[in-house]
């Protein structure tokens, strides 16, 4: 690994457990006028408060989301989108380039396959386009890779997930984001002989805070490298404790009930 892709990584991912904690927050994009990222000063201050490694944001945003407070967070570009009123929301484009990443001070860049969908061979040839131009930039990147399709029925089938994560070390990425199976054993499998860290997505928001802590916990028994996980973790009503939550899960190896204990619940 080149120098200096190695020294904006360790901004990231901690060198001494290989393990992060990533929040995105690319979603307006895609959604539209989301809970959570209204006010991005305000968030992005709560996420650097309780410790988060890293977040995740389109260019756009950069001027007024990021390094808001004295606590500084790492900054990943995306560099994909789609909407959800679009025919084929799985079909992502490119929408940013590498160079404009290091412009606005990005310590990574990240982008979006969607394999199945019926665009997949474009998703792809823009992967390896931008792992060739972040190799000749030392610029890590995030690769994040779902099943989603006409052939897809179930875009949690742990085959279909060791297959992305597979996808995601191929093509060059230094991050792999990917779905949780939902159980220890079969995604323990799925990121059996990734060279890479595999940190896992989060999806909908869930049931309940003990439900978001015990799937992360779960996910790093499993040797996961941690979360990129954004609605589960920005509309939580108490944002900052709960990334301290998820800060002892991922680096200090705590249980679900002492990280309960520091979100009050």
């Amino acid at each position: 690994m080149y120098l200096g892709k190695k020294i904006r990584l360790e901004r990231i991912v901690k060198r001494n457990n290989g393990r992060t904690i990533i929040v995105p927050m690319d979603h307006g994009v895609s959604m539209g006028r989301v809970e959570g990222l209204i006010n991005m000063r305000e968030t992005v201050s709560d996420l650097a408060e309780g410790g988060a490694d890293a977040v995740l944001m389109h260019k756009g945003l950069v001027r007024c989301g990021y390094r808001s407070t004295g606590t500084d967070v790492g900054l990943i570009i995306h560099l994909s989108a789609s909407t959800e009123l679009s025919p084929n929301p799985n079909r992502k484009t490119l929408v940013g380039t590498v160079e404009e990443a290091i412009k606005h001070g990005a310590d990574a860049v990240s982008i979006h396959i969607n394999i199945g969908a019926e665009n997949e061979a474009e998703m792809l040839a823009d992967a390896g386009h931008i792992a060739g131009v972040c190799d000749d930039w030392g610029m890590p990147l995030l690769t994040m890779v779902y099943a989603r399709g006409p052939k897809i029925e179930n875009s949690y089938d742990p085959k279909l997930i060791a297959h992305c994560a597979r996808i995601g070390v191929e093509l060059g990425a230094d991050i792999v984001k990917i779905a949780y199976t939902g159980e220890i054993e079969s995604f323990s499998r799925a990121i059996e002989g990734s060279s890479v860290p595999v940190v896992i997505a989060g999806g909908p928001r869930m049931n309940s805070t003990r439900d978001v802590l015990q799937m992360v916990h779960d996910s790093l028994l499993a040797g996961g490298a941690g979360i990129s996980i954004g609605r589960n973790v920005f509309q939580h009503p108490n944002r900052p404790a709960l990334v301290r939550a998820l800060r002892a899960l991922v680096h200090e190896n705590a249980d679900v009930e002492h990280a309960m204990q520091i979100v009050g619940e």
